[in-house]
């Protein structure tokens, strides 16, 4: 009988480490995970590559950077609003400067908003007609030689 109850609580002490474990796998991932896909834009200086998560849902879009104290160069976020149309951003509760590109169906830049300051609640407008939103690190466009008109590859405006 004694023997019984150790192999019980062997069995009920394993679990309960598993369960703990499994607890900290979960608890340890990010929520709602973000998967990253490659951008491109084409400048006169050659293809700058960006690894860009994807605001595609209404709360995706509302919540966007807000609340991270970094973003690495080379990453972004790309807002999908289609179909296009005027687009109004802001910075509220967004603690990164930003360089806002807006983007038109087509995969060219309309405008970008350089430099963005952050926590304003100051609406950036895309001043016409457009698909997307790029979101990077502020500077990046000035970095980069990335003016209205170039060409960004994504799969969103049928390119890469």
């Amino acid at each position: 009988m004694n023997s019984d109850r150790k192999a019980v609580w062997s069995v009920k002490g394993w679990l309960a480490a598993i369960l703990v474990i499994a607890f900290w796998a979960v608890a340890g991932a990010p929520v709602g995970a973000a998967s990253f896909q490659p951008l491109e834009i084409v400048t006169k200086n050659g293809v700058q590559v960006f690894s860009v998560e994807m605001a595609t849902t209404a709360e995706e879009k509302e919540t966007g950077l807000m609340y991270r104290k970094e973003l690495a160069d080379g990453k972004g976020m790309l807002f999908d609003f289609n179909p296009e149309q005027e687009i109004s951003m802001w910075m509220k509760n967004t603690y990164v400067s930003l360089d806002m590109i807006f983007i038109r169906a087509d995969g060219r830049i309309l405008r970008i908003a350089e430099n963005t300051e952050p926590l304003s609640t100051k609406i950036i407008s895309s001043r016409g007609p457009a698909r997307a939103v790029l979101e990077v690190v502020a500077g990046t466009a000035q970095k980069y030689g990335i003016r209205p008109g170039d060409r960004v590859g994504h799969p969103l405006f049928g390119g890469k």
